[in-house]
């Protein structure tokens, strides 16, 4: 393991650079390198930055010298941001996936891939198991933009992989991660002055606190396995209770009103929630994680309950 070599796709996000972070403290991690059009907000002092865009084909001219052996795919975009058109969205998760493998292609060094993807392609789902296990993204239909965008990156991978089988491809399919001070679709959510949701429904949902999310990507790194992997904290809860435990007040709205509600929402300045997160929030999701912890070796450290809790008595919670 010493001398290993990795390239982040994405550092200049909260999860990529705090990745570079904790790489930087491991003394059998001889390089790191950090590709994004940001700069990261996490302090790197043995970083190296690479100021490009993933969708552009000279990436490759890039990435060639850097000899890395290890690949972290971190720049998947879960819901357009601010200023971020979803054509733009499909863009940076298709077509600069497509860029990157390319670009991977021509290094003959490398041996190991991971990518920080999404549990969102399996969906949330009426009739849905009450656990999703690794072999069942293809149990229903993709029916949002996201999912198909999430489709088409693993379809890729999983060519990557059979066609270059000396590397390990590892798929991380994350659930919607929480934690103090980051921005995410469901704190977003928690912080709305009033939560709405689903009358009649009250499903089970399923978080992953930002530091284990983080911690499993580098444990990945170390001791990465072939083929997706479910990363989320253990255990369920129920939205009511969720959204009890964020000191907020449900508006209960029956299914037709959801999207219109929630769409003029966005014009008084609250948040905007996606296609896949408005059905989340009416079915619920929750996946197995038995492979991250028998076959990654990592234990989450909070359960999703836990996760809540520590994000509700942050002080950094109003700045979500």
């Amino acid at each position: 393991m010493a001398g290993r070599r990795v390239l982040i796709t994405g550092v200049g996000s909260f999860f990529g650079g705090e990745l570079a972070r904790r790489l930087e403290r491991d003394d059998e991690v001889e390089h790191i390198v950090g590709l994004d059009t940001r700069r990261p907000g996490a302090r790197l002092e043995r970083t190296e930055l690479i100021h490009a865009d993933i969708r552009d084909p000279k990436i490759a001219g890039l990435i060639a010298p850097t000899r890395v052996d290890t690949v972290v795919h971190n720049q998947i975009v879960r819901q357009p941001g601010p200023g971020m058109s979803p054509r733009t969205m499909h863009d940076i998760n298709v077509i600069g996936s497509l860029q990157l493998l390319a670009a991977c292609e021509k290094v003959d060094s490398i041996r190991t891939f991971v990518v920080r993807g999404s549990a969102g392609i399996y969906g949330a789902e009426p009739h849905a198991p009450q656990f999703f296990t690794e072999d069942m993204a293809r149990l229903f239909p993709l029916r949002t933009r996201f999912q198909r965008d999430a489709g088409e990156i693993e379809n890729y991978f999983e060519t990557f992989a059979r066609r270059h089988p000396g590397v390990t491809c590892t798929m991380l399919r994350y659930q919607p991660a929480i934690g103090a001070g980051v921005d995410t679709q469901i704190s977003r959510y928690l912080t709305m002055p009033v939560v709405p949701t689903h009358l009649g429904f009250d499903p089970r949902l399923q978080v992953v606190h930002t530091s284990d999310a983080v911690d499993a990507l580098a444990v990945a790194v170390r001791n990465p396995v072939r083929g997706p992997v479910n990363v989320a904290g253990p255990g369920t809860i129920g939205l009511t209770r969720m959204v009890r435990l964020a000191g907020r007040t449900t508006l209960p709205l029956v299914g037709p009103f959801f999207g219109p509600v929630t769409s003029a929402a966005k014009r008084v300045g609250l948040p905007v929630l996606s296609e896949d997160f408005g059905r989340l929030l009416r079915h619920g999701r929750a996946v197995d994680i038995r492979r991250l912890e028998e076959e990654v070796g990592f234990s989450p450290r909070f359960t999703t309950e836990m996760a809540l809790e520590d994000w509700v008595q942050a002080p950094a919670r109003a700045a979500a």
